[in-house]
């Protein structure tokens, strides 16, 4: 593992969540791969493509009046695997549903594929609830 692929992995996982933080969802969606994979402990079943969970976020905007208002990681780590990473971490999100704001907890895992132009997209997620 080099410092530079460690390095270049945790700058896309920043954009992704800084993205996710300021809810802008064209930005956010285009972090991950088309074909990528999400396993989310609020849903009763996984979503598996982006174009799925951009279906669910668009659901939950109308719905749900779902709107992210902050998120922040910590506790990093990144394992390198040629060219796949595995990326771990707390997250803690502020989120407003129908007005009411509430705050999550959670620990999450992206994992991250380069891709032939060099570029490290998120090919799956899987989000837990922090106990």
């Amino acid at each position: 593992m080099t410092h530079d692929q460690t390095q270049a992995v945790l700058a896309a996982a920043d954009r992704l969540v800084a993205a996710f933080a300021r809810h802008d969802s064209p930005a956010y969606f285009a972090a991950f791969a088309p074909a990528a994979t999400f396993v989310f402990h609020n849903l009763d079943r996984p979503l598996l493509s982006r174009a799925e969970y951009e279906a669910e976020w668009a659901l939950w905007e109308e719905r749900d009046g779902f709107r992210v208002l902050a998120c922040r990681s910590s506790d990093r780590h990144v394992q390198m695997l040629g060219d796949v990473a595995i990326f771990t971490h707390r997250v803690e999100t502020e989120l407003e549903f129908a007005g009411e704001p509430t705050t999550t907890k959670e620990r999450e895992t992206i994992v991250f594929e380069k891709t032939a132009a060099g570029e490290w997209l998120a090919a799956h997620e899987h989000l837990s609830p922090l106990r």
